[in-house]
C-alpha cells in the first residue's frame, strides 16, 4: 500500500472528527479566572455558560464580543475558522452562589442562558486518544507488511510468535504446593525429591563421580497426580522452574515449534540450574513416521527433532533437567525415551488402600465434616479410584450435604457421592412398569446371589433397582486389591457377572436385553484370558498382546485364521460354561433368589445385612483389616 494513501486516510479521519465535533476537537478553551469572568459578564460579552459537575464552567462569548480585539486569541480555531466555543473555562467555587449570580445576570439581560450538566469524560478521552490509536494501528500494519506477512521464522518476529510460552516459577513466585500436599506416591516422590536435591546441592553427588540425570518422565493413568508432583517440585525447588504444555509448541506456522524449543532451553540455560516441565508431552513427542501418509514435511517432527537435540546434543547444558508427564508412554518416540534424555521413567500408579487413606485426609482437611469420620472405611469403599477421583468424591459429598441442609459432611454423604460417581445420578422419576421392575429385581438379585455363593467373587455392598445413569439397576461390590489374578478368581467373577441373565432365564424361562453391560464385561475378560494372559489350555502359553503399541499400525493379525477360529471357540466356551454354572447355582437357590427379589421390589435398595438374613453368613468373607495391616 502506498504511504501517500495512508497519509490521506489519516487526514480524512481528522477532517471527519472536526466536522463531527463542530471544530471543537481542534480547539482547547482558554483557562481564565472567576474575577475575569465577572468582568466579561458585567460588560455583556458572555452569550451562555455551561457548568459541568458543579465545578467547571465553560464560557461561550457573543458574536459581537468575538469581533472585539480583546478576544482575538479565542475568536479563531486551529483551521482559522470562526470558533464556535467554548472560548473560556474556569473552576467555580460554591455552585449555589455561582448559580445565583447567573440568574441575576439573566434577569438583567447580561446573559442569554446558562445550564448545569453532568460531564461524561469518556467522549473527550476517546477523541483525544483516537489519533494515537490510528497512528499506532497504521504503524502495526506497516510493520506486518515489512515482516513479509509470515510469522513462521525464528523468534525475532515483531509479535514474538517463535518465543517460548513457558511460565516461569522461581523464588519470587508464590507456589503453595509442596511435597507435603502430595499424599501417597512415595516412590515417585523419592525420585523427584532426589532431582530437586541434586540441583540444590550438586556437590553431594558429583563428588562421587555421578552425573545429573537429563530428564525424568512421569507415566501413569489420568488423575494419579503427575502434574501435582510437578507443582510440588515448583514449590520445593529453589531454582527456576519453567512449566508449559506439549501443545504450546504446536503452531500452524512452519518452524515455530522448533523455534520455541530453542528459546525455552536458551532461557533455561541462562538461569541454570533450572527445571523444565512439559505436561502432556505426547502432543509433541509421538513416534516419528507413523500415520504420516502425506509425504510432506511434518512440523511436529521438526519440533521433536529440536527437542531431542536440546536434551542431548553437542551444545547441551548439564544443569537443565527436563520433567515430562504423559499417560500414553507407548506412543512416544524411542529416541526420546533412551538413556541420556529421559534417564528415569517414574510410574505413577493408582493408589492402594493405604495411599487412598492419605489422599482422603488431604482432601478432607478443608471440609466441615463430622467428628471421628472413618477414613479407613472411605479408602476401602473406593477401590480403583485415582487421586482426582477421590478429590471429586470429597467435593461431591460436600455438595450432597449442602443440598440436604446439613451442617457437616457425614459418612452417608460420602457413600452417596461414590454411588453418584460410579453409577450416575438417580432417576427416580423414570417410568418403569411392574413387569419391568420385577425383571430388574430378579436380574440384580441374581448377581447378588451368585456372588454370595462364590469364593472369589467380590463381596456385595449394595444392590438397587433405582435407575442410575444409563442403567436400570446396579450392584456395588468391594473387590479385593490383587497384584496377580488366578484363573479360578477370574472365572468366579465372570460367573457372578452372568448371574443377572441366568436369573432371568431361571425365573421367567426367557432372557432380555438388560444384560448388555454384563456381556461386554465378560467378553472382554474372556478374550483377555485367552489372547493376553495365556490362561487357556488349548492355546497354551502364548500371548498376542503387544505392549509397545506397534500392532495398531500393522495390517495383519499375529495369528492364523485357524487360530482365530480356536480363539472364538474358546472365548464362547468360557462364557457359556460360566453361564451354565450360574444357572445351576440359582436353580439350587431359587426360593432365596425370589425372596431377595421381593425385598428389592419392596425396598428398592438392599445391603449386605439383607443377604445375611436370607443366606446366612458368607463363609468366604475375609477380614480386610488383616490384609491392610
Amino acid at each position: 500500500m502506498s504511504p501517500y494513501l495512508i497519509y490521506g486516510v489519516i487526514v480524512l479521519i481528522f477532517i471527519f472528527i472536526s466536522i463531527a465535533t463542530g471544530g471543537s476537537a481542534f480547539q482547547e478553551p482558554t483557562t481564565t479566572t472567576a474575577s475575569k469572568f465577572n468582568v466579561m459578564l458585567d460588560q455583556g460579552d458572555v452569550d451562555r455558560v455551561v457548568v459541568y459537575n458543579k465545578s467547571e464552567a465553560e464560557v461561550y462569548l457573543t458574536k459581537k464580543a468575538l469581533a472585539d480585539k480583546r478576544y482575538e486569541k479565542v475568536s479563531k480555531d486551529m483551521l482559522d475558522r470562526e470558533s464556535k466555543g467554548p472560548h473560556y473555562t474556569f473552576e467555580i467555587g460554591n455552585d449555589e452562589i455561582f448559580q445565583t449570580k447567573l440568574e441575576k445576570a439573566v434577569q438583567e439581560g447580561k446573559l442569554k442562558e446558562y445550564n448545569f450538566q453532568m460531564k461524561n469524560n469518556w467522549t473527550d478521552i476517546f477523541l483525544t486518544l483516537l489519533p494515537i490509536i490510528v497512528i499506532v494501528g497504521v504503524w502495526i500494519f506497516i510493520m506486518r507488511r515489512m515482516s513479509g506477512g509470515g510469522a513462521g521464522g525464528g523468534g525475532g518476529q515483531i509479535f514474538n510468535i517463535g518465543k517460548s510460552k513457558a511460565r516461569l516459577f522461581d523464588e519470587k513466585t508464590d507456589i503453595k504446593t509442596t511435597f507435603k500436599d502430595v499424599a501417597g506416591l512415595e516412590g515417585a516422590k523419592e525420585e523427584i525429591q532426589e532431582i530437586v536435591e541434586f540441583l540444590k546441592n550438586p556437590e553431594k553427588y558429583t563428588n562421587l563421580g555421578g552425573k545429573i540425570p537429563k530428564g525424568a518422565l512421569l507415566v501413569g493413568p489420568p488423575g494419579t497426580g503427575k502434574t501435582l508432583l510437578a507443582k510440588a517440585v515448583a514449590g520445593e525447588a529453589k531454582v527456576p522452574f519453567f512449566s508449559l504444555s506439549g501443545s504450546d509448541f504446536v503452531e500452524m506456522f512452519v518452524g515455530v515449534g522448533a523455534s520455541r524449543v530453542r528459546d525455552l532451553f536458551k532461557q533455561a540455560k541462562e538461569k541454570a540450574p533450572a527445571i523444565i516441565f512439559i505436561d502432556e508431552i505426547d502432543a509433541v513427542g509421538r513416534a516419528r513416521g507413523k500415520n504420516n501418509f502425506s509425504g510432506s514435511n511434518d512440523e511436529r517432527e521438526n519440533t521433536l527433532n529440536q527437542l531431542l537435540t536440546e536434551m542431548d546434543g553437542f551444545g547441551t547444558n548439564s544443569h537443565v533437567i527436563v520433567l515430562a508427564a504423559t499417560n500414553r508412554a507407548d506412543v512416544l518416540d524411542k529416541a526420546l525415551m533412551r538413556a541420556g534424555r529421559f534417564d528415569r521413567q517414574i510410574f505413577v500408579d493408582l493408589p492402594d488402600i493405604r495411599e487412598r487413606k492419605e489422599i482422603f485426609e488431604v482432601h478432607l482437611a478443608p471440609l466441615k465434616k463430622v467428628e471421628n469420620l472413618d477414613t479407613d472405611f472411605l479408602a476401602k469403599q473406593t477401590p480403583g479410584f485415582s487421586g482426582a477421583d477421590i478429590a471429586n468424591v470429597c467435593n461431591e459429598a460436600a455438595l450432597i450435604a449442602a443440598r440436604k441442609e446439613k451442617t457437616a459432611v457425614d459418612k452417608q454423604d460420602f457413600l452417596d457421592a461414590v454411588d453418584r460417581i460410579v453409577g450416575g445420578l438417580e432417576k427416580k422419576n423414570k417410568i418403569v412398569t411392574p413387569e419391568e421392575k420385577k425383571a430388574i429385581a430378579i436380574h440384580e438379585a441374581g448377581h447378588a446371589t451368585v456372588s454370595w455363593m462364590l469364593e472369589h467373587a467380590a463381596p456385595l455392598v449394595k444392590v438397587t433397582i433405582v435407575p442410575r445413569g444409563q442403567s436400570l439397576g446396579a450392584a456395588w461390590y468391594l473387590p479385593e486389591e490383587r497384584l496377580i489374578v488366578r484363573p479360578d478368581q477370574m472365572l468366579d467373577e465372570m460367573c457372578a457377572t452372568m448371574g443377572g441373565r441366568a436369573a432371568e432365564f431361571v425365573t421367567f424361562g426367557k432372557i432380555s436385553t438388560g444384560a448388555l453391560s454384563d456381556l461386554e464385561k465378560v467378553s472382554k475378560q474372556a478374550r483377555a484370558m485367552v489372547t493376553i494372559y495365556g490362561l487357556n489350555e488349548k492355546l497354551g502359553n502364548v500371548t498376542y498382546y503387544d505392549s509397545s503399541g506397534q500392532s495398531e499400525y500393522s495390517f495383519s493379525k499375529p495369528y492364523s485364521e485357524e487360530t482365530a477360529k480356536v480363539i472364538d471357540e474358546e472365548i464362547s466356551e468360557l462364557i457359556e460354561g460360566q453361564y451354565q454354572r450360574a444357572i445351576k447355582i440359582l436353580e439350587e437357590n431359587k426360593d432365596k433368589l425370589n425372596q431377595l427379589a421381593d425385598i428389592l421390589i419392596d425396598k428398592e435398595v438392599i445391603f449386605k445385612d439383607d443377604l445375611e438374613a436370607i443366606f446366612g453368613k458368607r463363609p468366604f468373607d475375609k477380614n480386610l483389616q488383616e490384609e491392610t495391616a
